[in-house]
């Protein structure tokens, strides 16, 4: 187990990799760098689509990725936005389940008194929680909410990436849907 010191640094240095990376990612879309590159490698609205669908799961990064799919509906068929963006965004919940499964998962256990940790981690598996957790993350992975919430709901849970990755796709998909079929409709 990390020290407590350890895992304080380990910490700062994941909130200033998730900082760093939520600038660049709110540049390339506040810019329009990311539009631009996109329309100069005439590979179409089908790839943007997936790659704003991988900016559709962070915190950080929502608000642009919902603008920008909403514009892409208006020229698309939302159904295609939804498929390509729910890829992406399937690709991004990948990510994201890893890093929040693997490193901050350790980080926060070093934090706090081992037995507090196990009666916490505990909990998720036994009654209601057994099922509340992961329907309660799957509903917030489908929600125009971040995900990371959502994903630590289902890696507390102990989901395999068999599981994850189709639950994820699917709710994603109909996080889109609603998004692009709503913006099509206005």
């Amino acid at each position: 187990m990390l020290s407590r010191a350890h895992a304080r640094k380990n910490l700062k240095e994941d909130l200033m990799s998730v900082g760093v990376s939520v600038l660049i990612a709110w540049f390339l879309i506040s810019s329009g760098a990311l539009s631009d590159f996109l329309a100069s490698t005439d590979t179409g609205m089908v790839f943007e689509s997936f790659v704003v669908g991988i900016f559709f799961t962070s915190a950080f990064t929502l608000a642009p990725a919902v603008i920008f799919l909403a514009e892409l509906s208006q020229n698309i068929s939302p159904w295609t936005v939804a498929l390509f963006g729910a890829l992406g965004a399937m690709c991004g919940d990948l990510i994201l389940f890893l890093f929040i499964r693997d490193r901050l998962a350790d980080d926060i256990k070093a934090l706090f008194p081992k037995r507090a940790v196990r009666h916490f981690l505990n909990s998720f598996h036994l009654g209601f929680w057994k099922w509340l957790a992961p329907l309660l993350g799957a509903l917030i992975i489908a929600s125009p909410l971040p995900d990371e919430f959502g994903l630590s709901l289902l890696g507390l849970s102990r989901t395999r990436l068999a599981v994850l990755l189709p639950v994820a796709f699917v709710m994603n998909f109909l996080g889109i849907l609603l998004v692009a079929g709503v913006a099509s409709v206005l």
